[in-house]
This record gives structure tokens, sequence and C-alpha cells, in this order.
């Protein structure tokens, strides 16, 4: 059972297609992680953080460090219930999260998904 509630703001997020998932990765394989989780684990400002980055990126990639008592697949899939969000990848250490933004300036990634069918 996750240990967040589930954030009110964002929309319901909609199943992706395999090719959308295959587009994500093709994308996330290019960019670097923006967030580590180290030894405090999973926090709510953790958590806030990577609120605001899926607001403002849609697609964010994360990394558990070694030192971190946390599973990377329980914590992606943690988060991702939080905050309504896709677990598009786990590999190693790192997690690939997708999440449609709220705010049409930030809708590059969601457009471009749409378009994908």
């Amino acid at each position: 059972m996750p240990l967040f509630k589930k954030d009110k703001r964002s929309k319901q997020v909609t199943s992706l297609n395999k090719k959308q998932v295959n587009h994500l990765k093709k994308i996330a394989h290019h960019e670097k992680p923006i967030f580590q989780m180290g030894k405090e684990g999973l926090g709510q400002s953790f958590l806030d953080q990577v609120d605001q980055a899926l607001t403002k990126r849609e697609l964010i990639k994360f990394k558990v460090l070694q030192n971190s008592e946390e599973e990377i697949r329980e914590v992606t899939a943690e988060i991702a219930y939080a905050l309504d969000a896709h677990v598009v990848q786990v590999i190693g250490h790192t997690g690939v999260l997708y999440r449609p933004s709220h705010i049409a300036k930030y809708q590059k990634l969601s457009a471009d998904l749409k378009k994908i069918k």
C-alpha cells in the first residue's frame, strides 16, 4: 500500500499503447536522470519535486542510488500511484515516469503521443 495519497490535481491518466510506450522509451533513452534518491528514501519533498517536474516535463527519469534501502520497482510504482503517472520503464537503478501535464503550455509530449496510434 502506498504511503502517499493520490494527487487530486492531475487528471486521470489514460492507458498507453505499445507504440506510445516505445516512443517514450526512445525519448527517455537520451535524457539524463534529473533526480537521485539516496538514504533518505521516498519522502514527501521528493514526491513534490517529482510532481512539479512531471507537470513541466511530462517525462522524467530518476535514479535510486546504491546507498538507498529502497527497491527501484517498488519506489517507481509508489510514485506512479501517488501522482497518477505511468511507469514507462525500470532498468537497473533508473526509473522513467510519464504523466500528461494539466497545463496547456507544457503539453508538447502528450500532444505528440495523441498522434501515435
